[in-house]
């Protein structure tokens, strides 16, 4: 069997994450592709093919992981901007985040969030999370039709 792997934007800010989200992800074989958005702002011109986004391939992610705190614009102004738009807002979001916070976890899934997954501070866990998501998000769940390219 075939598996068609999906693209995967990854929304972090920090760069020890990126790499072990990466990191866990290409040594799983979970994706085509992992565009990384440093921040909200930069994650808002992935979705709109703006700035040095502008001439990325046509069509959405298979999934977004969002952190929450991040710099220009929060994690949750852009799962709101993505949730408010016709285009974006069948994309599932999931929450990758540091945040315990009942009052984060409550906002994200008013707006629509998929799943909020806490990091976990041990690498080895940390690992393994990402593989998980991947695995599901990225080859096992269907998406709605024409929601992905």
């Amino acid at each position: 069997m075939v598996v068609k792997l999906k693209r995967i934007l990854l929304v972090e800010d920090s760069p020890n994450d990126v790499e072990l989200t990466l990191e866990a992800l290409s040594e799983h074989n979970l994706a085509n592709e992992v565009e990384v958005a440093r921040d909200g702002q930069e994650a808002l011109d992935y979705l709109y093919h703006e700035g040095r986004f502008s001439d990325r391939a046509n069509g959405n992610p298979a999934v977004i992981l969002l952190d929450l705190k991040l710099p220009k614009i929060s994690g949750t102004e852009v799962l709101e901007k993505i949730r408010a738009d016709d285009r974006l807002k069948l994309i599932p979001v999931v929450v990758l985040t540091s945040s315990h916070e009942e009052s984060d976890r409550i906002a994200s899934y008013n707006l629509g969030v998929n799943a909020y997954v806490v990091k976990p501070v041990d690498f080895h866990a940390f690992i393994d999370a990402v593989k998980s998501l991947g695995v599901f998000w990225a080859i096992v769940n269907e998406p709605p039709p024409g929601s992905i390219a």
